[in-house]
């Protein structure tokens, strides 16, 4: 696995090494040893997958505050996505900043997203499935979002939304909030 910086401090695109033959390939999307190497949380406790029919689907922005804060290890298994992070830890020298990725069936990037991080995809085809690994259980009281169309983010979303939760889409703005978000 290769491990590419991003702008955003302690997020990663990773970019799997297949070995091929002629019967296809074979490629690691995992290793604890590397994971470690590289000062990354790879105690994952839970899979889960997730599937949109339609394109132009949003799902998030979402994250767990603290003390079930997760890292999440996201991957695109058929289809299409751009996967949106914003850093939401206010120690962070890059708070409040975002950066898209578009991770495809095709490509094979997956994404590290650290704890503090809100969370979010925009399926770019239809019949778009989604599988990622998290180093927390779901914690429903921890449960916490910001919305997609927060000015105060900037998210330019490269599709209109076409499909969103009634809870997505009501998060409250940035502007609304009090205290701390992460």
């Amino acid at each position: 696995m290769k491990f590419i910086e991003t702008t955003l401090k302690d997020a990663y695109l990773i970019e799997l090494e297949p070995r091929g033959d002629d019967r296809g390939f074979f490629a690691r999307t995992m290793c604890r040893e590397e994971f470690s190497r590289m000062g990354l949380d790879s105690d994952f406790v839970q899979q889960n997958t997730s599937f949109s029919a339609q394109r132009g689907t949003l799902r998030g922005l979402h994250f767990q505050k603290p003390p079930y804060g997760e890292d999440k290890l996201v991957r695109c298994l058929n289809g299409a996505i751009v996967d949106v992070i914003v850093d939401i830890r206010e120690d962070s020298e890059t708070y409040m900043q975002h950066q898209m990725f578009e991770l495809t069936s095709r490509n094979r990037l997956q994404l590290y997203v650290p704890k503090g991080f809100a969370h979010s995809f925009m399926t770019l085809e239809d019949n778009t499935e989604v599988s990622y690994l998290v180093t927390s259980w779901y914690a429903p009281q921890s449960e916490d979002g910001l919305r997609y169309d927060d000015e105060a983010l900037g998210i330019e979303w490269p599709l209109p939304v076409t499909v969103i939760s009634e809870k997505d889409a009501s998060w409250p703005l940035i502007a609304e909030r009090h205290g701390v978000l992460y």
